[in-house]
Formats: structure tokens, C-alpha cells, sequence
């Protein structure tokens, strides 16, 4: 599941989101010392986020490595944010109208809000490597680590 170009196929439908994590849930009652707890007390024990969480961790990953050059062909439409608002970081970017549902699942759609949600500090991180650090520090008091339904 998490060996996959993150940014390729996310599920739209919580129904499908759930039965992935319900995936994750019978591995972790596998281990001998984890059967009887409950799912939350699992994964903290393992310290494995949610697949909620990885997949919208992976998501901004590629945002960042989009918005810093490192995509050159076939890339998604990501537009710099043009508006007065100052709230957010300085590489906000806009977010295209939706009118079909389906649509708002694209990676070029689903991306733009938590990107632009992000602080300055994260977004300007001068690698990668940097980014993801930053990113997790910016995370790490958030419930949703591993709640997967914190997400929804």
C-alpha cells in the first residue's frame, strides 16, 4: 500500500479509505503483545501514523518537490496564488473551481488548501529531506497522527 507514488490514486470515498485502514488494523493484531488493544493504542505503540495521515504527508511531499523544480514534464496545473491575501506562506497556490465532484479528488485539487495552509518555514525548507522534518515538527502535537478519523 505505502510503496506506490503516493500522489497516483488516493481513495475518494471514506467507505474505501476505511477498508485500507481496516487493512492495517488486522496487521497490527498479528503482533502477540498488541491483540487485545485497541486500534489507537496499536498504532501509537508502533509508532506508525494512520494511512490517512501518510497519505496527506506523501501528498505535500510531492507538492513541495513540484513547487521547487523538481517535476519538469507532465505536470500537473498548479498556479501561483495571485491574490492580496497574506495569511498562509509565500508559495501559496490557487485553487482551480471544481464544478464535478470527481474532479475535486485530483491531486492538482486536493493539494492547494493543506499546501496553502502551510507556514513559510515549511514550505521555504531548503531540501526535502528539510521539508519533511520541518513538516513533521509542524505536525507533531496533531491528533490525526494517528487517528485516522480525525481526517474526516
Amino acid at each position: 500500500m505505502d510503496h506506490c507514488h503516493h500522489s497516483v490514486w488516493q481513495p475518494r470515498h471514506k467507505t474505501l479509505r476505511t477498508n485500507l485502514e481496516n487493512v492495517q488494523r488486522r496487521a497490527t493484531k498479528l503482533i502477540a503483545s498488541l491483540k487485545d488493544k485497541p486500534y489507537l493504542e496499536c498504532l501509537v505503540a508502533l509508532g506508525l501514523p494512520s494511512l490517512e495521515h501518510r497519505r496527506l504527508r506523501g501528498d505535500k511531499i510531492e507538492i513541495f518537490k513540484y513547487v521547487h523544480g523538481a517535476y519538469n514534464a507532465n505536470r500537473p496545473k498548479l498556479h501561483p496564488h495571485r491574490g492580496r491575501d497574506t495569511r498562509g506562506n509565500s508559495l501559496k497556490l490557487a485553487k482551480e473551481r471544481s464544478i464535478r465532484n470527481v474532479r475535486s479528488s485530483f491531486f492538482s485539487q486536493r493539494v492547494v488548501s493543506v499546501w496553502n495552509g502551510l507556514p513559510d518555514s515549511v514550505v521555504t525548507a531548503p531540501s526535502v529531506s528539510a521539508f519533511k522534518s520541518r513538516l513533521d515538527s509542524c505536525w507533531a502535537d496533531q491528533p490525526g497522527l494517528f487517528d485516522p478519523e480525525c481526517y474526516h
